[in-house]
This record gives structure tokens, sequence and C-alpha cells, in this order.
């Protein structure tokens, strides 16, 4: 296994046809629940963020991020209304995401006891890297130790 820059473990990142974008940001739900629910204390913060990343490229997300939107709405057509709102690009996840996703998996059963999976975090963050986009965050912490060649924006 690859280490990080503090000594631990990280995910190995498979033989993938990397697909960068210049300038694109991936952007993760809490930064958009952030926005759909005008969070006292994190709103201001999304919404600059979203604002300056939409000038450097797209701002994109995929089924996993909508999935986690999901639950905040009684009906798919209420979550397409709030969405319709903001300059969003959606995407599918690539396959390469589903290896790196995996290996970080595993990385974190070895590392960890923790019972909570993880699953779409380390789904988001592969498919940000594999796709050559950062990642607009709250959760910096768990992305960079499992992807530290990601690119984050975060606080």
């Amino acid at each position: 296994m690859p280490r990080t820059a503090r000594g631990g473990l990280a995910a190995r990142e498979p033989d993938a046809r990397y697909l960068a974008r210049a300038g694109a940001t991936l952007v993760d739900s809490n930064v958009l629940i952030d926005v759909l629910a005008d969070d006292p204390h994190w709103a201001d913060w999304s919404i600059d963020q979203l604002d300056l990343c939409s000038r450097q490229g797209a701002l994109v997300i995929n089924p996993i991020i909508l999935a986690e939107l999901s639950p905040r709405f009684e009906r798919a057509t209420d979550l397409e209304a709030a969405l319709s709102l903001l300059p969003l690009k959606r995407e599918a996840l690539p396959w390469d995401a589903a290896f790196l996703a995996g290996q970080a998996f595993k990385v974190y059963r070895q590392t960890t006891s923790a019972r909570r999976s993880p699953m779409p975090d380390f789904y988001i963050g592969a498919h940000a890297l594999v796709a050559g986009m950062r990642l607009l965050t709250r959760d910096a912490a768990r992305y960079a130790s499992y992807f530290p060649r990601l690119a984050l924006v975060s606080p």
C-alpha cells in the first residue's frame, strides 16, 4: 500500500484513464446541504465557494451526491426544483472510480474499527481524483487521508 505524507496508508490508485478537465469541481453533498438548508454557520461559506469554483470551471455532481441529498425532500420533483437553481452538471461515476473506492475502503478496514461504512465518500473522492477534478467539501480530513493527491477546496 502507498503511504500518505503523514506516513499513513493511502489507497492504491488504479491504472486509470484520467479524464482531467481543467477547473472542474465535484461538489460534495455537505456543501449543497449547507446552501439548500440555509445553514446558519456554513451557508455563506458554501455559497462563496460555489461561486468561486464556478468561475474556474464546471460544478459537478454524481448519482451518489444526489442520493445523499434526496432524504431531505419528499418528492424527486422537489429535489430537482431545488437543484435547478444551481449551475450543476451531472456526471455518471467512472468505472475507474469503483476500483479506487474499493482500495480506499480496504485501507479504511485495515486501519479503523469504526462501524460506519464510508463507501459513498470513497466513491465521491475517487470520482474527483480519476476525473481530474478538485473536490469542494467540508469533510477534508477523510478525503485527504485516503486520497492524498486529491485537490481539495475546504475550510
